[in-house]
């Protein structure tokens, strides 16, 4: 894929846009599918790119990049949208699925699209709207075949700063369910540290602070934390339905092969909880909301210690 070839995009949301765009500025040609068809039409328009209106507007691609919400709509559309985007693909066609898709999943649309002679790589990613907006994500990579996997590179050295091969196909996207399932953690003791420590007199903004200079440290305190729960922004990019998706994933995945993990189990229901409390299409850092209104308190807004 030297050579620049089309490629198709599904999925133009948060993240979907910018490593879209990035793909673009890369030199590819783009055909894109978003289910908000303004959204699609826009980006077409800035980016001299395609707009996919049906799946057979993909019949020349080489490759199709998805970015969507769960596995189940990757799968919809790429079985079930107007007869299955699949079918439209030429033989050797190659989709990278960089959702967040339950593993096992992962692999039974491997084995779908293979019946099709289209392979499926894995590369989920990690690093936010930030990294996609920069084009410096980690991006995460699983595949059966070493050669699709290569030809995949291309396109992920367009989008990210760091591929890390994971093995065979699902095990990228294990890899991002366990990925957010330790950042789930860390923004969990951390607000519960906050809100014990507004409830008995301490600044939030200086506990911050000194978590940051401490072992405390992590990305939630020194992002999350510190530019969006503190000044009461809540708006990360990230939405509070897809974290507690990908903790639900990792849980799942531990219960299906048999490993006792209490902490993630626990942490399924706590994220099931406030999505279903707040909404699962807010901002994942208001989950902080749903834990304060529990226990009665409200951090004050505050940029920087007084």
């Amino acid at each position: 894929m030297a050579d620049k070839r089309n490629v198709g995009f599904v999925g133009l949301g948060n993240m979907g846009w910018p490593m879209a765009r990035n793909l673009a500025r890369a030199g590819f040609a783009l055909t894109v599918r978003d289910a908000d068809g303004d959204r699609q039409r826009r980006f077409a328009a800035e980016h001299a790119a395609r707009a996919a209106d049906a799946p057979g507007a993909f019949g020349e691609v080489d490759a199709v990049v998805t970015m969507l919400p769960t596995g189940r709509v990757v799968r919809e559309v790429m079985l079930e949208w107007q007869g299955g985007l699949c079918r439209a693909l030429p033989r050797g066609a190659l989709v990278v699925d960089m959702s967040s898709s339950d593993p096992t999943g992962t692999r039974d649309l491997g084995r779908a699209l293979a019946a099709h002679g289209v392979a499926l790589v894995d590369a989920p990613v990690s690093g936010g709207v930030p990294k996609a907006e920069a084009g410096t994500l980690a991006i995460m990579v699983g595949g059966d075949d070493p050669a699709a996997v290569e030809r995949a590179r291309p396109l992920l050295e367009a989008m990210g700063q760091k591929l890390f091969p994971t093995g065979p196909l699902g095990s990228g996207h294990a890899m991002k369910a366990l990925n957010n399932y330790v950042a789930a953690a860390g923004f969990t003791a951390a607000a519960e540290a906050l809100i014990v420590g507004a409830k008995f007199g301490l600044d939030p903004a200086v506990m911050v602070e000194i978590l940051n200079a401490s072992t405390g440290r992590n990305f939630s305190t020194e992002y999350t934390m510190k530019e969006h729960v503190v000044p009461r922004k809540f708006a990360t990019g990230f939405a509070l339905g897809l974290l507690a998706k990908d903790v639900g994933i990792a849980a799942d995945l531990a219960d299906a092969i048999g490993v006792e993990a209490p902490v993630c189990r626990l942490l399924r229901e706590l994220w099931a909880e406030a999505s279903m409390a707040m909404g699962g299409s807010v901002d994942h850092s208001i989950a902080l909301r749903h834990w304060e209104q529990r226990n009665g308190v409200e951090l004050p807004a505050r940029e920087r210690p007084v």
